[in-house]
């Protein structure tokens, strides 16, 4: 019998093998420390699965599609968990990332200054 735990490893290595379009745009801006930062992403974070972490700078980015439309109080809980584990949550819309990527970069590299990289 799996555990939890793993369960929800096993669920973001599936995540990381077939990552969304949008994912992979935004992945392709953040990886290799482009934003002198490095990011890891589909991480386990207690009981949640962030899209993409910044260890050192404690920053979570979340790209949320329209799924995330009706999850309003979910999704306040989850940040409220996560920033109760020390990170700050910058919520990307979906469109935002596959629109104006350069605009949805600005707003991590924001983030990663008001946290003090």
């Amino acid at each position: 019998m799996h555990t939890p735990h793993a369960v929800i490893v096993a669920r973001a290595a599936a995540f990381r093998a077939a990552p969304t379009t949008t994912e992979a745009l935004l992945w392709e801006a953040l990886r290799a420390e482009k934003l002198g930062v490095r990011f890891r992403r589909q991480v386990v974070l207690g009981r949640y699965i962030a899209d993409f972490v910044a260890p050192r700078a404690k920053l979570v980015v979340e790209v949320d599609g329209e799924v995330h439309g009706g999850r309003a109080a979910a999704d306040a809980r989850r940040d409220r968990d996560l920033g109760r584990m020390g990170y700050r949550v910058l919520r990307l819309p979906r469109a935002l990332v596959q629109e104006r990527l350069d605009e949805a970069v600005a707003l991590v590299v924001a983030a990663l200054g008001e946290g003090g990289r």
